[in-house]
């Protein structure tokens, strides 16, 4: 008899029910959201005084950061405590700038850090690929980014050549968030050693798909769309150049995001010897489960009721546009480069999958690092929190409608049907 928790469907998103000491966390930030300005200079200053820094390297991040404090500021639905958080993010990702321009003023050598031959995995959330993500990871010839140091990724000054007290940090914030939102383990388990995304880093440079998440944002969704983020994947590479640097020797990196579904040309303009696994899964199951979650987060940033259909059918769209990228784009990658993993075939066997990649990649694997992957899988069996039941109704969407507008991806990539 499995112990696993029986699964649920989350019946308040709309309306939402929140721990008493969160309702009193967002009733002590109240006061603070008039006092907010999100304005790039209110951001930087914020970030310049908390670190005592103030170059913050190339300028390619100012006029993203312009359009985005903008959108944030008349588009997005906040509460009080969206917009506190909203700003204190940026301020954040601008702290982490400030941070990493010193650390390649204090050790030019750096930057001569190779990042050579990435494996990159790109795909929706929900196709396997934070599973493939945590597999590869467990390798320890590969390196990744864990959770703390995504959110820091140089240390304060006082706190240098140390990892404890981001740990620290990160261990705080996660236990505030499952406490706001109990069942997110269920869709998205985090941990503060958690592999995460770089997606994180591409905020640093303040062009990424991450900032979708605080809202819906019509003119940053615009602006960032028709513009060429091929000098944003280079601040990523200096980011990693200097994470390297830091913890090396470890030099070949296993990174992985949604964002490169639509973004093939910048990721291979700068990282142009990776190896490129795509992830493929039945794009409805993808969108019903994807919105579910960014209403659920929502809950924290969004006006009560929460717009869950409003943000359920922007979503929808948003992720047909990144299909849409990938099946135009996809040739972009060199078929000795690449690999497409349906989603079937890697849950059939997944080690077996992994093992293909490695080939492709032309990285070792021996059963030292099998034996690696089995372990992890032993200490994180899949679904240990239970499910969540999802459903295209909860936003006013329906299965035969969205089968049908998806049809040109599931056609292309010959991905198995779920419903």
């Amino acid at each position: 008899m499995s112990d696993r928790p029986a699964p649920i469907r989350i019946e308040d998103l709309v309306d939402p029910v929140l721990a008493p000491e969160i309702v009193q966390l967002m009733e002590q930030t109240a006061p603070m959201a008039d006092e907010i300005e999100l304005t790039p200079e209110a951001i930087l200053g914020a970030a310049a005084a908390q670190t005592g820094l103030g170059d913050f390297g190339p300028d390619e991040f100012r006029a993203p950061l312009e359009v985005l404090c903008h959108a944030l500021d008349t588009e997005a639905d906040h509460s009080p405590m969206g917009r506190v958080s909203s700003f204190s993010q940026l301020a954040a990702f601008a702290a982490n700038r400030l941070r990493i321009e010193q650390y390649i003023k204090d050790h030019p050598d750096a930057l001569d850090v190779p990042i050579d031959r990435p494996i990159v995995i790109a795909g929706m959330p929900r196709t396997g690929t934070t599973h493939l993500h945590n597999l590869i990871s467990a390798d320890p010839a590969l390196r990744s980014l864990p959770w703390w140091e995504a959110l820091e990724p140089v240390p304060p000054p006082e706190e240098a050549g140390t990892a404890e007290g981001r740990i620290e940090r990160a261990k705080n914030g996660l236990a505030i968030q499952g406490t706001a939102m109990p069942h997110h383990a269920r869709m998205h388990e985090m941990t503060w050693d958690h592999v995460h995304e770089e997606i994180h880093l591409l905020a640093i440079d303040f062009s990424t798909m991450l900032f979708d998440c605080m809202g819906v944002l019509p003119s940053w969704r615009s602006y960032y769309k028709d513009h060429d983020q091929t000098p944003h994947y280079r601040y990523l590479k200096r980011i990693l150049k200097v994470l390297t640097h830091q913890r090396g020797p470890r030099e070949r990196w296993v990174l992985k995001s949604p964002q490169h579904l639509e973004q093939i040309g910048p990721l291979m303009n700068v990282f142009g010897d990776a190896t490129v696994v795509f992830t493929h899964r039945d794009p409805v199951s993808i969108t019903a489960s994807f919105a579910t979650m960014i209403c659920y987060s929502a809950r924290l940033s969004a006006n009560y009721p929460v717009d869950v259909s409003g943000i359920g059918q922007w979503w929808a769209q948003l992720i047909q546009d990144m299909l849409q990228s990938c099946a135009d784009d996809r040739d972009l990658v060199p078929p000795e480069q690449s690999i497409d993993v349906l989603f079937h075939e890697f849950m059939a066997d997944d080690v077996a999958m992994v093992e293909r990649i490695y080939k492709l990649a032309d990285q070792a694997f021996s059963s030292d690092v099998e034996a690696a992957m089995t372990a992890y899988m032993a200490d994180h069996p899949r679904g240990r929190h239970g499910r969540v039941i999802y459903d295209l109704s909860d936003f006013d969407m329906s299965s035969q409608e969205r089968r049908q507008a998806l049809s040109f991806y599931t056609d292309r990539f010959a991905v198995e049907l779920e419903h």
